[in-house]
């Protein structure tokens, strides 16, 4: 039988793009270099000699934009492959001003701890929040870079749905829910420990 369908040139493969399987291992290796920084921050919160403070309202903000930058790239997927090029383009786009509005949202929080005299080099509990927020937005900012791309595709290229342009958009789509769950992971080990 394997020889058979080796003749035909049938073999089976397995159904997950590689390009998937890709951004699903980097994803997961970028899980486990914040789960190193927050095991960092559980150890050496419990070690004593940490500051107590209220992290600024503005990381929790940010937390709600993520979660609705989330739905917006969502349906800008339904959308474009409902072949809704109107809907598309304006919920792709408005995933792009969410992204930059969670950035500026970050930067407004740091410098609300810094007003609050929590800074970077100061004591270890101020500087680990500054450190695994700063390093979330760099990660934020990696896709910030794939949504301008994708909004340049969507408004350069003809509109059609085709298999590439699915799978593009998709793996966007799933570095953007992965950002913000991360952020949310985050921001519960920070609020609840």
């Amino acid at each position: 039988m394997m020889a058979q369908n080796l003749k035909k040139g049938s073999i089976r493969r397995n159904k997950i793009h590689p390009l998937k399987f890709m951004m699903f291992v980097s994803i997961a290796s970028l899980f486990m270099l914040f789960v190193a920084f927050t095991s960092f921050y559980l150890v050496r919160k419990s070690s004593g000699n940490w500051h107590e403070f209220e992290l600024p309202s503005q990381f929790f903000i940010s937390a709600g934009v993520m979660l609705l930058s989330s739905l917006t790239i969502h349906f800008s997927r339904v959308f474009f492959e409902k072949e809704n090029k109107m809907m598309y383009k304006l919920l792709l786009f408005t995933t792009l001003i969410l992204g930059f509005v969670f950035v500026y949202l970050q930067y407004s929080g740091w410098k609300a701890m810094e007003a609050d005299a929590i800074y970077l080099t100061g004591n270890a509990s101020g500087a680990t929040i500054y450190v695994i927020s700063a390093l979330h937005v760099a990660h934020v900012l990696g896709g910030v870079v794939g949504l301008i791309l994708a909004n340049l595709h969507a408004n350069i290229l003809p509109f059609e749905v085709t298999d590439f342009r699915k799978l593009r958009l998709e793996l966007t789509s799933i570095y953007w829910h992965f950002v913000d769950i991360l952020w949310i992971f985050l921001l519960l080990i920070f609020v609840t420990q």
